[in-house]
């Protein structure tokens, strides 16, 4: 992964700011919000994705021109977008919680609050702050909807009691996570565990009539 280089002194207007790379937008923070910055993009015609977690991934190399036009027309919608030092900070900390989250066997002990480093950006703004402009919720709520997330693929895919997956997650007991599972997602562990049923149940009845 690159990032813009927006201190490039190339004297001329089309120079290259970046390839392959990402960068967020503040503001972004609801359905609509994203067909909003899809539309700008689009009439600047770069080739692009917003990722899963609202990075906009530029796969073609955008110019010093392009880039300004592209905030200047953020800028119009009622959006920022974000710098590469910003940019870079807002993609490690994704990265990071889904990492340790989703790919490790057991969370590590430490506090989230100890891995990210929250200094200042600005003399106004904290890191923290400005994830939170990004995705609409704080760092800790982002980090409570991966854990649930990472829960739910657990009771799909492995069988292993909900005291294991708690301990797993960090949760004090399986009754705290029960509530906070409920609370996120409107739903039990046991609509899950149903879930998994019903779908081997599709998956074998699948093989059997195509045998």
């Amino acid at each position: 992964m690159t990032y813009p280089n927006l201190s490039n002194n190339n004297n001329n207007n089309e120079g290259v700011v970046a390839i392959h790379s990402k960068l967020y937008v503040k503001y972004m923070v609801c359905l609509r919000d994203k067909l909003s910055v899809q539309s700008v993009l689009n009439k600047l015609s770069v080739n692009y994705k917003i990722s899963v977690h609202g990075g906009i991934d530029f796969f073609d190399e955008l110019s010093k021109f392009k880039y300004q036009e592209l905030k200047t027309d953020l800028s119009k919608a009622g959006f920022v977008l974000l710098d590469e030092k910003e940019s870079m900070l807002i993609d490690r900390i994704i990265n990071m919680i889904v990492e340790v989250i989703h790919y490790s066997e057991t969370l590590p002990k430490v506090k989230f609050r100890d891995i990210i480093n929250s200094h200042a950006i600005s003399a106004e703004e904290s890191i923290l702050k400005i994830f939170s402009d990004v995705k609409g919720m704080s760092v800790l709520q982002f980090i409570i909807n991966q854990k649930i997330e990472r829960a739910k693929e657990l009771m799909l895919y492995e069988d292993m009691p909900l005291s294991e997956i708690a301990e797993i997650l960090h949760y004090k007991n399986e009754h705290f996570m029960f509530a906070q599972f409920k609370k996120v997602t409107g739903l039990t562990p046991t609509y899950y565990k149903r879930l998994k049923k019903e779908r081997a149940k599709v998956a074998e009845e699948f093989v059997n009539e195509s045998r």
